[in-house]
């Protein structure tokens, strides 16, 4: 359990936080800018949450931000493979299983697309197009963490459904892609 009585700390003033294992590492660190774009994504959805009023639609967004927390420890703490079983919350492939089966069940209803999408619409379905292009940032920015150590591979792969997932709901929350604002090459 976690307990924050106090805020502020004073122990990141000289540009340094804690990770995951208790070590330090600078704010400019690619896990730190990664965990800070995931955390972005979840605030964008915490904004689409306030728009929902499908009272199941804004449970799962609820659950996908909780997955998203679990999602900033797990980018928090060093991955080795090798220890499976750390302190740590990990993304798993059946967190990836269960956006891919949502993806399929919300996509099933839409029609297909004969154009891109621009971001609008309805008020939540703008919202849902804001929280995707943020996820799709962290995804890169999750892939810049990669490339410099190890990480828990479900952690790329979860982000580029969620910002899949994120694009259908979007068209959802457009009257089922009724709404959708279609680009027009040149319009």
């Amino acid at each position: 359990m976690v307990i924050l009585n106090r805020i502020y700390t004073r122990t990141g003033d000289g540009g340094e936080t804690g990770i995951g294992d208790g070590s330090r590492v600078s704010k400019l660190d690619a896990r730190i800018v990664a965990g800070g774009s995931v955390d972005e994504t979840n605030s964008h959805l915490g904004v689409a949450v306030t728009l929902c009023i499908n009272q199941a639609a804004k449970t799962r967004l609820r659950q996908i931000q909780q997955r998203l927390f679990d999602l900033g420890a797990d980018i928090s703490c060093p991955w080795n493979a090798a220890t499976q079983h750390d302190k740590c919350p990990r993304t798993s492939k059946s967190d990836v299983a269960e956006l891919e089966a949502e993806l399929d069940q919300v996509n099933e209803r839409l029609a297909p697309l004969q154009s891109f999408v621009l971001p609008g619409g309805t008020p939540l379905a703008a919202a849902l197009h804001v929280a995707r292009s943020v996820c799709r940032r962290a995804e890169l920015d999750v892939l810049q963490l990669q490339q410099k150590t190890d990480i828990n591979p479900q952690v790329m792969i979860y982000l580029n459904r969620l910002s899949d997932l994120l694009f259908i709901l979007a068209r959802a929350a457009n009257n089922d892609g009724a709404e959708d604002v279609l680009w027009v090459p040149k319009a």
